[in-house]
């Protein structure tokens, strides 16, 4: 369960395009959106089209397994009595009621990360080899796995600790409560992740001055955004996507770009990048996903509330579990939030899609590249499925297709740019 918060984290972000030769089309005198936007989306063919439909596909099939060894691993832990087991060591160990919960959840985190092991070594590590998307080796690679669960190890008890807190309380309504926990944890998180999780994985320096950062400066400025500091971070050392954001709330507000989107692309897609990042600042969507995502899992809760005090009194006896206030229930609650979550994925996945199509446009209006930011989307057919279908984006998408955004933006150049030019983009760069 609590693994899969971390799902609500969010992190946004955008890749983009290396610079290429821009020419206009000689003899053109009407400007068509669709033919414009055909000369973008058909530079990727051939085998790359293959490949990156290949990677996105294969994700779909991912999703359901991914849920599905979450399952299995929690009734792992039930079955074999592990959880029984986790929860009668913490009450050797304190008697103090209000702390088992957290003193369980560490062996429970542990036991969770060494049997989804092998599941997240192929997913995270071989796959993205496979595919070229991944610039770490093994030891590089597990070292940030392992900052990842020594950050669980914090995180996880202290939210468990909380939850069950609630439960022994409001036995009846604790799922409303529970929300409201989750939701403090989120706010606490987009808070202080800039300033103290973010750097554990990557150095932060201040860009450099020169125009590009007068043009994000300009940009900012527009909009009351602070922007005394603009950071840069080495993301190269992982992948070589495009990166950036505008994260936390108040004192800890930052801009921030990985280097592979200066080294990798030109002002004009900066601009388009930073245009929209400045977007989900500005339209307020890290609220308005809290507030959703607070509803998502109030629903899910509840759906917990009424079907985990079902499998304890049929099954509870052989797993040793007591009750639902019992921190030993903890991998029933698990198990049913992961079927909820995978159900609700398609509504995840509506949320986030409808903020980056509201941020596009917006950094449409605010930096004024249409073909820097059509250059961008395309980038995202490194790893994103350029042109799918409507249901199928509808349903697997968290953000808008390549081909989506890259009509987006030739329309918003029809539309804006007085006398709108033909320009055919060339070959994208193979890197």
């Amino acid at each position: 369960m609590f693994r899969l918060l971390l799902f609500f984290i969010t992190v946004l972000s955008i890749a983009g395009l290396p610079a290429e030769m821009l020419f206009a089309q000689s003899g053109s005198t009407v400007f068509d959106v669709e033919q414009a936007s055909r000369a973008y989306i058909d530079t990727l063919q051939g085998a790359e089209l293959e490949k990156s439909n290949s990677y996105f596909e294969g994700g779909y099939w991912l999703i359901l397994w991914g849920a599905l060894v979450g399952i299995f691993v929690d009734l792992l832990i039930l079955k074999s009595r592990f959880s029984a087991r986790f929860r009668d060591w913490a009450e050797r160990v304190t008697r103090h009621i209000w702390l088992q919960p957290a003193l369980y959840a560490l062996p429970y985190v542990l036991a969770g990360f060494l049997l989804t092991l092998p599941w997240t070594i192929y997913t995270g590590f071989f796959r993205e080899q496979q595919y070229g998307l991944l610039n770490q080796s093994f030891g590089a690679w597990f070292g940030e796995q392992m900052i990842g669960l020594l950050i669980s190890l914090i995180i996880v008890p202290l939210l468990i600790m909380a939850i069950f807190a609630v439960i022994r309380r409001a036995p009846k309504t604790w799922w409303i409560w529970g929300t409201g926990v989750i939701s403090i944890f989120l706010f606490i998180g987009m808070l202080l992740g800039p300033v103290f999780i973010s750097p554990l994985f990557n150095d932060y320096s201040d860009m450099e001055e020169g125009p590009i950062r007068d043009r994000i400066v300009a940009m900012a400025a527009q909009y009351d955004i602070p922007a005394d500091h603009i950071y840069v971070f080495d993301q190269s050392k992982q992948h070589k996507r495009i990166s950036a954001n505008v994260s936390g709330i108040g004192p800890t507000i930052r801009i921030s770009l990985n280097d592979n989107l200066l080294e990798r692309t030109g002002p004009d897609e900066v601009a388009a990048v930073m245009g929209h990042e400045l977007g989900h600042y500005v339209l307020g969507h890290s609220w308005r996903t809290v507030f959703i995502l607070a509803l998502i899992m109030a629903l899910g809760l509840f759906l917990t509330a009424r079907f985990a005090p079902r499998l304890i009194n049929r099954h509870g006896k052989k797993w040793g579990v007591r009750s639902i206030s019992d921190p030993a229930a903890i991998p029933i609650l698990s198990a049913i939030l992961t079927l909820y979550f995978f159900a609700a994925t398609p509504a995840f996945n509506t949320l986030i899609r409808i903020n980056e199509s509201e941020a596009d446009r917006f950094g449409l209006d605010t930096a004024r590249e249409p073909d820097g930011f059509a250059k961008v989307a395309m980038r995202l057919s490194e790893y994103r499925k350029i042109e799918p279908g409507p249901i199928e984006e509808m349903l697997f998408f968290d953000h808008p297709s390549g081909a989506t955004r890259v009509r987006m933006a030739m329309q918003w150049k029809a539309d804006n740019v007085e006398n709108p030019q033909m320009l055919n983009p060339g070959e994208l760069e193979k890197e």
